[in-house]
């Protein structure tokens, strides 16, 4: 039996042998961070996480356990560390853990954790169960723009691939579409540019109407990809 709290001193110690205090300063002010930091990239993130997990048979309350302590110090890399977790273990997951995704994305305030939990976790769980869909719903209202930001990338990745509930994004996109908020405008634009991809059609159809709408952020993501003559259309209605 995986003894959770060895296991996250294991992560945690591998994590401080990969930082520096020079990246932990520069990460922390480019973040805006109010956490601690130990100046760890990404990748070697990754590395620790999948060198203490990867060989282990995790159950799903040993997995929400590890997260909830890696994710109680509040240390960044930690953090992201246990939003490595589940990105890794998602298959575990189910709608029942609604609640924790939920505590972990409030509690993030910040895009750096925020994307991941959204794309790579939230995501996953909406494709694989349908009532997901009803944690999105509310989430896409909620007060925290944090939730809205989360409830539009949860799409990203089916979107990007071809898959994917287009009808549903769009109806979040154009409740937001109006705000000033920057992260909900990136977000709108970044799934929709992404769509664009392969569908070019669908993002034309649906942001040529709501042009005048749309902010600057929004547009300069969204037409990124389109066919020469689509992305001049959008533009000459944005006016």
């Amino acid at each position: 039996m995986t003894n959770v709290s060895a296991l996250a001193d294991q992560i945690d110690a591998g994590l401080q042998r990969q930082g520096t205090p020079e990246r932990a300063a520069q990460e922390k002010r480019y973040l805006k961070s109010d956490l601690d930091h130990y100046g760890v990239p990404v990748p070697a993130i990754r590395t620790v996480v999948w060198q203490a997990i990867g060989k282990l048979v995790l159950e799903h309350d040993q997995v929400t356990e590890l997260v909830r302590v890696l994710w109680a110090g509040p240390v960044h890399e930690r953090r992201m560390a246990a939003v490595q977790v589940l990105e890794r273990r998602v298959d575990l997951l189910n709608e029942a853990d609604a609640g924790l995704l939920e505590q972990l994305l409030r509690e993030a305030r910040g895009w750096a954790l925020v994307d991941n939990l959204a794309a790579n976790v939230a995501g996953p769980l909406f494709e694989r169960e349908e009532s997901f869909g009803e944690v999105l719903d509310r989430w896409a209202s909620d007060p925290d723009f944090w939730l809205r930001r989360s409830a539009l990338l949860a799409q990203l990745v089916p979107l990007r691939q071809g898959r994917g509930d287009f009808g549903r994004f769009a109806r979040y996109a154009d409740a937001m579409l109006d705000e000033k908020e920057f992260f909900i405008r990136k977000a709108i634009g970044w799934v929709l540019r992404d769509t664009g991809k392969l569908r070019p059609e669908l993002v034309h159809d649906w942001l040529l109407p709501r042009a005048v709408r749309a902010s600057g952020v929004t547009l300069r993501e969204a037409v990124k990809y389109l066919p020469a003559g689509q992305r001049a259309a959008i533009l000459v209605a944005r006016g």
